[in-house]
């Protein structure tokens, strides 16, 4: 089977899209022999910046010479953006060995698609005998995949609510949800200054090493480009800190040289440099004085919607500006629209397809009465295509509200 048979064949095999906990994983990976895990590894987890942090996260491990296997989801594009070797997405082959051998043991266990994905990511790690592991967390932590193994330093960037249909309706629930990656004696890493009581409670009860912003870190100062979100200082320093967390605690890491701490701040900042991070807040400057801006930003809850209006407010004022987006029947499109509703002058609304999509017009019916829609279209592509039929040299569309908008941006402009 091609990769594209294989994910299908995976989305048929369970019948829930999510479905968490990890009594089936565990059994299908220590049939693997992937347990105990031994590869030194960092999790990150929270409800916004996980994407950031991880990013700065890998740009550091490749500067400082590691071998570095990082799993991360949803995918803008392709799959094989999920699982990278030192930042580069593996090939299809070696997806469908990992998977060969995980159909090969699990017997009638059913796997939902992103347990698969998360037992070929270790299968590769290992295979490839990197010397760190970077896992984002997918949905929550308790009960995620990823949190099937015992990382020796974990990050929690946020607490916000999303996903309130599995964690919770309060930032209590979801606190307790997410620093359930926590571990006894683990270091942890926190992006925020204020976290629900519950997250205290969790390093409280694991007797968990906790490093603060402003207490045991400050924000770092980036070089000159570094604009894909909000808060980008913050999680720079967070990923720095983990790292010289992880090598502290890992005697194969603290052995090499350039790990010996303090870090060498060359080579940090030189990191801190090259951070990509495809679709947050990415600017596509105008091809032509008649071309508009476009700007693609995943940003799908209340709070990354807050992020993306102040970002677009700090933007000097060319023209108009149009949204195209489309927002998930478990995401808070109403949040959503009143944190963005003064950012636009038009709004254009797209279907999405899948268990948990939405057609253009139920849309409109959760988003704010003042939004200003000026079309229902039934797809990104189309809405793309709408967009820059209205807008002209000097306007700006702005592409958001999940991986499942931009990701189809991104094929429609071909970049």
């Amino acid at each position: 089977m091609q990769l594209a048979d294989w994910l299908a064949h995976q989305q048929a095999q369970h019948p829930k899209e999510i479905e968490l906990g990890l009594e089936r994983i565990r059994v299908v990976a220590e049939r693997l022999e992937v347990l105990p895990w031994k590869i030194p590894s960092i999790i990150v987890g929270g409800t916004n910046g996980k994407g950031s942090t991880v990013a700065f996260l890998t740009s550091l491990a490749k500067e400082f010479e590691l071998h570095v296997g990082t799993y991360t989801s949803p995918h803008l594009q392709r799959y094989n953006e999920r699982i990278a070797l030192d930042g580069t997405p593996v090939d299809d082959a070696s997806l469908i060995e990992a998977f060969e051998k995980i159909e090969a043991v699990r017997g009638q266990i059913p796997l939902t698609f992103f347990e698969y994905g998360t037992l070929a990511a270790l299968l590769i790690f290992a295979a490839a005998k990197v010397d760190v592991v970077i896992l984002e967390v997918g949905l929550g932590g308790r009960l995620d995949a990823t949190n099937l193994i015992d990382a020796e330093v974990a990050v929690l960037t946020s607490i916000g609510l999303d996903h309130t249909e599995w964690l919770g309706p309060t930032h209590e629930d979801i606190g307790r949800e997410k620093a359930g990656i926590f571990r006894p004696g683990q270091t942890v890493l926190l992006a925020s200054e204020t976290m629900p009581q519950s997250v205290h409670a969790a390093l409280a009860a694991q007797q968990a090493q906790a490093l603060w912003p402003g207490k045991d870190f400050i924000d770092a100062e980036l070089p000159a480009g570094i604009g894909f979100a909000a808060l980008q200082g913050r999680y720079a320093a967070v990923a720095r800190r983990a790292l010289e967390a992880l090598c502290t605690r890992s005697t194969s890491l603290a052995e090499r040289p350039l790990l010996r701490q303090p870090l060498d701040e060359t080579r940090v900042h030189r990191a801190y440099a090259t951070v990509q991070l495809r679709g947050r807040f990415q600017r596509l400057l105008p091809r032509s004085p008649v071309d508009p801006e476009w700007i693609l930003d995943v940003a799908h809850n209340t709070e990354a919607a807050v992020m993306l209006a102040q970002a677009l407010a700090s933007l000097p004022k060319t023209g108009r500006c149009f949204a195209v987006v489309g927002i998930l029947q478990d995401k808070d499109a109403m949040g959503i629209g009143e944190a963005l509703i003064e950012s636009f002058d038009g709004w254009i609304l797209c279907g999405l397809d899948g268990p948990r999509g939405s057609d253009a017009e139920t849309l409109r019916q959760r988003l704010p009465e003042r939004c200003k829609v000026l079309a229902l279209v039934p797809d990104v592509s189309h809405g793309c295509a709408s967009a820059l039929a209205l807008a002209s040299g000097g306007d700006r569309i702005v592409v958001f509200g999940s991986f499942h908008v931009v990701g189809p941006a991104f094929d429609w402009l071909q970049v």
